[in-house]
């Protein structure tokens, strides 16, 4: 009964169809962007740093369809480029511009639950997938003419996997304040206001968005 459950949960791997930006999504990212952005950028000059043959494995063969291993990549990089949190990707993802250009996604898509990206990192983390993901990610960046190969690449995956296993046992600790913060802010936002102090939230602020941290700022 218990294996049957599992294995109907059991995400398998998902595709990035299209690989074409779509129209609209480049009409209003280059509106809004002239100079263009960062992340605009990893699309133009880096356009499948990534795809989802480099996961094959990585999920079983049975199960529910989730997203695509290329695309939570992607984001996984430019999250860690700009330090956000879990739940502050997803939202940069369904609200951001230029993340929908780099992604090739259409202006109305909805973008994704954030707990999936923790679940990447958990089947990044296992044998030698580190190694092999920065191993493509260094050939595809020589290939564009971003990165020249002076040496043998070498790769400290012990240290990579263990930051990977930290940032995931981490990232649910700052999910769990915001969450607590936000019912807070809801039901007792006076009571909340008197103990969150501005120092605390402007130290906590880059770490977890939370509205608590946005009641002491209006202090």
């Amino acid at each position: 009964m218990d294996s049957a459950v599992g294995e109907v949960a059991a995400m398998v791997m998902g595709s990035w169809p299209g690989r074409t930006i779509p129209p609209l999504t480049v009409r209003m990212a280059r509106v809004s962007n002239p100079r263009g952005t960062a992340a605009m950028g990893v699309r133009d000059r880096l356009d499948g740093q990534f795809t989802d043959e480099d996961f094959v494995g990585w999920y079983p063969v049975d199960g529910r369809r989730g997203l695509s291993p290329a695309q939570l990549a992607l984001v996984s990089v430019m999250q860690f480029a700009e330090n956000l949190t879990d739940w502050q990707a997803a939202e940069v993802v369904r609200c951001r511009l230029c993340w929908k250009y780099c992604q090739d996604l259409e202006l109305a898509n909805p973008g994704f639950v954030h707990s999936v990206l923790s679940d990447f990192r958990d089947r990044m983390a296992e044998e030698d997938r580190v190694d092999q993901l920065v191993t493509v990610m260094v050939d595809r960046l020589v290939v564009a003419g971003l990165l020249r190969r002076r040496a043998q690449l070498r790769t400290d995956s012990t240290h990579m996997v263990a930051a990977v296993r930290r940032l995931n046992r981490g990232k649910p600790v700052a999910e769990t304040l915001r969450c607590a913060l936000e019912e807070l802010t809801v039901h007792a936002e006076d009571w909340l206001a008197e103990r969150v102090t501005p120092a605390w939230a402007s130290v906590m602020a880059g770490r977890c968005v939370a509205t608590g941290c946005r009641v002491a700022a209006r202090r």
